[in-house]
């Protein structure tokens, strides 16, 4: 098979998006597939290159910096009319601005349209697959001239996102999929695909490929504890309601174990008031720590010091974060602390023996206190092999992932 997979990085440079493709894809080409990667990037982190695989570069650094200078759209920040007064400082930016915001068409689909038809021209391939999100890859490839098969790989869900509204909704997803041949969905995304839901019509083009992000971790850097207590660490962003720090603080502050203490490592700490720790510290002390963002040899370093990893459980009941494959990878015990009744995180930790799974809504009471303790207590020092994950988690490995490309691309 001749694959094409296209990627995007352009926003986020260092999002697991296109790692997680670029392991499975690449696995094809160890196989005797051949591919040939289409990286859309920022004009500035250079995506890395993989041993047998083609790849064409494609840099938009005219929307990096009118990423920056809009600061993304969110609001809050600097008002919106000193951040158009520094994009027209920019010209390029502002040119790509206005085609995507006035115009409604982006530079990034209209290049990698004419990208990925030279490329089928020149190569002839049997299928390609855009992975999303963004989805600028997936509308390019369906708006292309292509030979082969068409398919987008929906690691996370476009109509249905709910951190953002996407132009034109369910419609514009329908139409994106009348124009493809196949589409890979994570196992949350189903329910838009069975009978009744707003795309039952294509439930013919859908497979389920669940995230395929459990690799064995890298070697952990040796790390020396600063003292004897257990060590609770959460490492990732923090937004003002989509993963919040909250439900975190009050049962550390409640059980208020000498022998435990509690890490936050990454930011997003600027979403809340400025005075929101100070009640935990004076209970908590020395065993509560923020760090802020840090290094990723620093950040591996906390991971390292770790004896149970945190999970805070996010607002939306159909995204899954890839990172807590990383934690099992890790063969660490996950204490996670769910937002939601149905949050689709709970049926991976109900499958992992080394996790405690706590609502929100359950509180700090005795009894939850008294379940967190034991946990704790039993299992706080626990480790399981990667050999253990990958058994847990089969599913979850760039192995089954590039089985199932191989298996609906390649007949």
């Amino acid at each position: 098979m001749k694959l094409l997979c296209i990627l995007d990085s352009v926003e986020f440079p260092l999002a697991p998006t296109p790692a997680i493709a670029r392991r499975a894809a690449a696995l094809l080409a160890q196989q005797g597939h051949t591919v040939h990667f289409l990286e859309l990037y920022d004009g500035e982190t250079v995506p890395p290159e993989l041993p047998g695989c083609g790849r064409t570069l494609v840099p938009f650094a005219d929307e990096r910096v009118m990423n920056r200078m809009l600061e993304f759209g969110n609001s809050g920040g600097t008002p919106v009319p000193l951040r158009l007064l520094k994009l027209c400082g920019h010209p390029a930016a502002a040119l790509a601005a206005v085609r995507q915001i006035a115009l409604k068409k982006p530079r990034r689909i209209t290049a990698a349209k004419k990208a990925i038809e030279a490329l089928d021209r020149r190569y002839h391939f049997d299928a390609a697959v855009a992975v999303a999100a963004p989805y600028a890859g997936s509308f390019a490839l369906a708006a292309a001239g292509f030979g082969g098969k068409k398919a987008s790989w929906q690691m996370d869900p476009y109509a249905a996102n709910r951190s953002y509204s996407a132009p034109g909704a369910f419609q514009r997803e329908k139409e994106l999929l009348d124009a493809l041949d196949a589409v890979f969905i994570a196992p949350a995304m189903t329910r838009y695909y069975a009978p009744g839901a707003p795309l039952e019509d294509y439930a013919a083009k859908a497979h389920v490929l669940d995230f395929p992000s459990l690799v064995p971790p890298p070697p952990a850097p040796q790390v020396q504890k600063e003292n004897g207590r257990l060590r609770c660490v959460f490492v990732g962003s923090l937004y003002p309601t989509l993963r919040t720090p909250h439900y975190a603080l009050e049962l550390f502050y409640a059980l208020n174990d000498p022998n435990l203490e509690l890490v936050f490592v990454g930011g997003g700490w600027e979403n809340y008031p400025a005075g929101l720790l100070e009640p935990y510290r004076k209970i908590l002390g020395d065993r509560l720590t923020v760090t802020g963002p840090l290094p990723a040899a620093r950040a591996a370093e906390e991971v390292a010091k770790a004896d149970v990893l945190l999970s805070l459980g996010n607002g939306v009941d159909n995204q899954v974060p890839s990172k807590i494959f990383e934690y099992f990878a890790a063969g660490r015990p996950v204490l996670h602390l769910a937002k939601l009744e149905n949050d689709p995180c709970r049926p991976y930790f109900d499958r992992w023996p080394l996790a405690l799974t706590l609502l929100e809504s359950e509180g700090t009471g005795p009894e939850v206190l008294a379940r967190l303790s034991a946990f704790l207590a039993e299992k706080g020092r626990s480790r399981l092999p990667f050999e253990e994950a990958a058994r847990l988690f089969e599913s979850n490995t760039p192995q089954a992932a590039a089985r199932c490309l191989e298996e609906t691309l390649g007949g």
